[in-house]
């Protein structure tokens, strides 16, 4: 069953009142369209924003408390500040330090927005919960829910989702996933609420523009900053600043001169050391993930082939997907993938379906 008929089935379920729906907002175009969209098709829209880590929490609290006002919606402010510094800015944080490169959206989600929000949202009385995200969810016969990617190729957010569980597909609801961007600002225009909405951000929301190496300085330990910069066969061609300011792939502020360009292959915090090779080192064809969810609540038939996407804008690619230890699964690709990177995610599709996905090992 796909979104809309799921929005139009659970209103027509209910005839003598209105069912209430928590909607997250940000103050931005999608949730300000959302909650709109919602309260026009006759739900009892309460809106819920979420306090975090935001350098421009008062700003932000602002902007959304005028979107609501507009709306005429009741706007409640949670403060999931302290969950949100244990679950996934100190994740992020212990995650570069130990050569990795997280995903904090993707912890997030399951844990904060689709976790402790979507508590506080049921606990005020509200039906379900409903957000701006680019995804679909579809509820089959059987009862089981599945995530798909949202119609907009580019917009599509569900890799960032496949984390989620059936009880909280359960009580989402993401009305934009069949809807293309400019759709969504057209809409924003006919519903009367351009120029009510903030920019739509782009940013780690408790980065927000600030940069990624001056914020974790801050959190650096003495014996974490400077040290080799060595090759594939150990040799040491430099120094480096601290192995949180690198990645797996990267090119860029490196300084070291050669024939041919040295790219970043691999973190070794053991001994605080960056190791770097050509670009034809970066290419690999396996990997091996852990903390698997799958999106059904239980593993495949395995092995199987899957399209897997190793980070959000890769295209993805067929691989054979397969158990290698307990918890942790063997993908190997058909092709050579460049630049698999320890720390974000692998996350498995079938057409439109998302599977599952871990982290990369």
């Amino acid at each position: 069953m796909p979104q809309q008929a799921l929005l139009q089935q659970r209103k027509s379920e209910s005839e003598k009142s209105r069912i209430p729906v928590g909607v997250a907002m940000s103050g931005g175009v999608d949730s300000s369209v959302t909650a709109t969209l919602l309260k026009n098709m006759g739900y009892t829209v309460h809106g819920f924003f979420m306090a975090l880590a935001q350098p421009d929490l008062d700003q932000q609290i602002d902007r959304v408390k005028k979107v609501a006002a507009h709306l005429d919606i009741p706007l409640t402010v949670i403060d999931l500040a302290a969950e949100f510094k244990e679950m996934v800015l100190d994740y992020f944080i212990q995650s570069y330090f130990a050569g990795k490169t997280p995903n904090p959206c993707i912890i997030c989600n399951p844990r904060i927005k689709f976790g402790r929000l979507l508590e506080e949202i049921l606990a005020a009385g509200c039906d379900c919960m409903a957000t701006g995200h680019y995804a679909r969810i579809r509820k089959s016969k059987d009862g089981s829910f599945h995530l798909l990617k949202g119609l907009d190729a580019k917009k599509d957010q569900s890799y960032f989702l496949h984390r989620l569980t059936q009880e909280q597909l359960a009580r989402i609801l993401m009305p934009l996933g069949g809807q293309k961007k400019e759709n969504v600002y057209r809409m924003a225009a006919e519903l009367g609420i351009a120029g009510v909405h903030g920019d739509e951000s782009q940013d780690v929301c408790f980065l927000k523009g600030q940069d990624l190496n001056s914020f974790l300085a801050g959190f650096l330990e003495k014996d974490k900053g400077e040290g080799p910069i060595v090759t594939l066969d150990g040799q040491e061609v430099g120094l480096h600043q601290g192995m949180h300011c690198y990645t797996v792939g990267q090119r860029k502020g490196l300084g070291i001169h050669d024939a041919t360009p040295y790219y970043v292959v691999a973190l070794d915090p053991q001994h605080n050391a960056v190791v770097v090779g050509k670009k034809e080192d970066l290419w690999q064809r396996e990997l091996c993930v852990g903390e698997i969810n799958w999106i059904s609540g239980k593993e495949p038939d395995l092995p199987c082939d899957f399209l897997t996407k190793i980070r959000y804008r890769h295209e993805g690619a067929p691989a054979h997907v397969m158990p290698f230890a307990k918890g942790h699964y063997r993908v190997h690709f058909h092709e050579q993938q460049l630049a698999i990177t320890p720390g974000q995610f692998a996350v498995f599709y079938e057409g439109d379906k998302v599977v599952g996905g871990g982290v990369i090992l």
